[in-house]
């Protein structure tokens, strides 16, 4: 059953190359992996990913494993791949489907036979063939540029447009004029280039000529006056096009209003003469910016997908999600299906019983990141730190997050190198000592940064690698994972995405967990750690992360997985149950331990709150759109972190809004966190009163939303029927049929009440 050549990944997975297929023509080389399988072997499907071992690139069917179902299980489902009509990829990963192709055939019928088979099992297929094109992102760059003018001419006007690009070999404009706004299609009375030709009586197509120069290529269209618009897209050879952020370029020409654009936006021009266009194949990647900078570096989506239970609801007094317990050992996750509560996952409560839970804590906790990423460079941080501990108290925080507090080869501290080494560039062990000890006096839990996923190594190896670790953990090349070709390690293939800057650590080996146990045990008691922040959970499986938080016993855990939402060209989509079930997984993947940071609701923020489109922050259901919209109590909420905003502004918050976003964040459910930057500013006063808003109402991380707007201009809702908010600037004032509301807190664009 498994092919030649085929490589075991633990007892999850196999890894086959892909061979030279027979059916190869000449300049079409295809690629085939045979795998035949038994009659009656129990097998409903076959799940998988192809990867580019040149580029490192990930395939995948909706950002998802392909699933094949084998004909006697075929279902209707749209993530599998069968004969099926309208299978739909995503843009970015895959195309549309070009062909499919069905081969039915009936079963040979013994009408004496006894038996017969039930006539749903004759309509199943006995074999299908299905096509898939895998579009390859190749970064180049190049331009196009269009002057427009009008010249007189027989004495009619006449618009002159010029077309010029750099882009190699014999480009082709395919192009059509337009009357109105309607942007509709037209071939334009003649006469035409020499060359053209017309393409299904809509448009023309027109070879470009090279310049005299040598250098690119140009074309030369003269038209009628009576027209409004010009619009083309350009095509290089068979399989490549370009197009405006997916939509046709349209030049608005001098009759018209419009201003040169794509889609739907209009504006104003009085002049488009040399109106020059930059596009070139990048430009979706640059134009989609935020997809490629949610995680730094972001890569594809790991294989790995981690199994999730149904949930289901307790109505016992906490009212926790119910997990299935998994096996006690470390094994890998097998794929299983997803199931989503149809209702929230976790019911209202008058009270919040103080049970305390590494993913929750009691529940009423409100975070402050308490460094951003310039904290080092005083070399004195704890000591500055700790002369605000008694401030931060007093503005209601009751857990900080302080920075990483090992030896690093970075001074922010997230390159770890000797781990029981905590003289860093924030100040040495006595000094962070004094610091946790002093945020104890005032009330405060305090988290550590915790970087699991790598470590940066202390001696190469004979080929010059560094993958040899010194001090107290002095590991060789075993603990590092074996799929990085950039550090040569001999463990096991890794769990998760692979952080390129430095070796990751391989958690499937017992000494290096029992190593990390131990060194987080000694943090507990050595520096008086109460919890955990874990760097980048991505580049590991959940289960480890489990094993780690019921070693160490912390008092409240929170995991950094964050990769990418979900986009159409720039256009982020509406539904991002995707993006957050990536999250939910990973949370499960801990049996509940830790909770995780919300990135989806900070990314639908974005555009919600800079694009004035608001509706976004209620998602089909009329739930919250993000992790706190299906498991509340395990979302810690924020709009920005030292990555995001500080000095490096990966994926900065719209400016002037982040007071929308903490009314948002600071009335929901979840956990909020506060960043330094923001309490260190202006905003700190109205941060305070909303702080003190929460607490006086005691929301909490389970507390019940009620949507009662989502509109282009306004968001609102009421939380726990306690607090009503407000953020947008449309109107809305909560109902005073069934209680009277007060007006407690009003900012720019936001507002909030309090039940009287």
């Amino acid at each position: 059953m498994i092919p030649p050549g085929s490589i075991l990944i633990k007892d999850y997975a196999i890894e086959t190359p892909l061979k030279e297929s027979s059916l190869s023509a000449e300049g079409d080389t295809l690629h085939e992996i045979r795998i035949d399988l038994k009659a009656n072997n129990g097998i409903a499907a076959i799940n998988f990913v192809l990867k580019d071992e040149e580029t490192e690139a990930w395939y995948k069917n909706k950002r998802r494993d392909f699933k094949v179902s084998l004909v006697n299980n075929l279902k209707e489902d749209n993530s599998i791949i069968g004969p099926k009509w309208g299978f739909d990829l995503w843009p970015g990963n895959l195309g549309q489907i070009s062909k499919m192709f069905l081969q039915s055939e009936e079963a040979d019928q013994d009408d004496s036979s006894e038996s017969r088979v039930p006539e749903q099992d004759n309509n199943q297929p006995e074999s299908f063939c299905e096509e898939v094109p895998i579009t390859k992102k190749v970064l180049v760059q190049n331009s196009i540029s269009v002057s427009t003018t009008k010249c007189h001419e027989s004495g009619a006007v006449k618009e002159l447009l010029l077309l010029e690009t750099d882009l190699p070999g014999d480009v082709v404009l395919h192009w059509g004029v337009c009357r109105d706004d309607s942007r509709k299609w037209e071939v334009p009375p003649r006469p035409h280039p020499p060359g053209t030709v017309a393409f299904k009586e809509r448009a023309l197509r027109t070879q470009f000529r090279p310049r005299d120069d040598g250098k690119g290529s140009l074309a030369l269209i003269t038209l009628e006056e009576e027209f409004s618009g010009f619009m083309f897209v350009l095509k290089q050879n068979e399989n490549t096009w370009f197009k405006y952020n997916g939509h046709d370029f349209y030049i608005p020409l001098s009759s018209s209003s419009s201003f040169l654009n794509s889609g739907n936006k209009e504006g104003q021009s009085e002049d488009n003469s040399s109106e020059k266009i930059q596009r070139t194949k990048s430009k979706m990647a640059q134009r989609s910016i935020f997809q490629e900078i949610e995680r730094l570096a972001a890569e594809a989506y790991n294989i790995f997908r981690i199994s999730i239970p149904t949930f289901s609801e307790e109505t016992a007094a906490e009212p926790e999600v119910t997990i299935v317990e998994p096996e006690t050992s470390i094994v890998e996750p097998q794929a299983t299906t997803i199931v989503i509560p149809e209702t929230s996952v976790e019911s209202e409560t008058q009270s919040l019983d103080p049970k305390i839970c590494s993913g929750t804590g009691t529940g009423y906790e409100i975070l402050c990141q308490a460094f951003n990423w310039e904290s080092h460079k005083s070399g004195r941080w704890y000591i500055e730190l700790k002369e605000m501990a008694s401030e931060l108290a007093s503005l209601g925080f009751t857990v900080v997050w302080l920075p990483p507090p090992t030896e690093s080869v970075s001074p922010e501290g997230y390159m770890p190198k000797d781990l029981y080494n905590l003289n860093s560039r924030y100040g040495n062990i006595d000094e962070l000592k004094d610091l946790v000890k002093r945020f104890h006096e005032v009330g405060i839990k305090v988290l550590g940064d915790a970087v699991l996923n790598h470590r940066c190594a202390h001696y190469q190896n004979q080929n010059g690698i560094w993958n040899i670790f010194g001090g107290p953990l002095n590991w060789d090349d075993r603990a590092v994972v074996a799929d990085d070709p950039h550090f040569q390690g001999r463990g096991n293939k890794s769990s998760g995405d692979n952080f390129h800057a430095a070796p990751n650590i391989d958690h499937s080996q017992e000494f290096v967990r029992k190593d990390l146990k131990e060194w987080l045990c000694w943090l507990r008691k050595e520096v008086g750690y109460d919890g955990w922040r874990l760097d980048f959970v991505r580049g590991f499986w959940g289960g480890y992360v489990k094993d780690y938080i019921d070693a160490s016993e912390p008092y409240f855990s929170v995991g950094e997985y964050w990769d990418s939402l979900s986009y159409t060209y720039s256009e982020m989509d509406h539904n991002q149950d995707a993006h957050r079930q990536r999250i939910i997984d990973w949370i499960n993947a801990t049996n509940g331990t830790s909770g995780a940071f919300d990135v989806t609701t900070k990314g639908i923020l974005h555009p919600a709150l800079e694009r004035c489109e608001y509706w976004r922050l209620s998602d089909e259901k009329g739930k919250p759109p993000g992790v706190l919209g299906w498991w509340p109590s395990r979302a810690v909420t924020f709009i920005e972190n030292h990555d995001t905003g500080s000095t490096q502004g990966h994926w900065r918050f719209p400016s002037g809004k982040q007071m929308q976003g903490y009314a948002y964040i600071l009335t929901h459910p979840g956990t909020p966190s506060v960043f330094y930057d923001h309490i260190s500013s202006h905003d700190k006063s109205e941060i305070a009163s909303l702080i003190s808003l929460r607490k006086r109402n005691k929301i909490h991380c389970r507390s019940r939303v009620q949507i009662s707007k989502a509109e282009k201009d306004v968001y609102a809702a009421i939380i726990d029927e306690k607090v009503a908010m407000k953020i947008g600037p449309g109107h809305f004032e909560p109902p005073s049929d069934s209680q009277k509301w007060s007006l407690a807190i009003e900012g720019k664009d936001y507002k909030i009440w309090e039940a009287s």
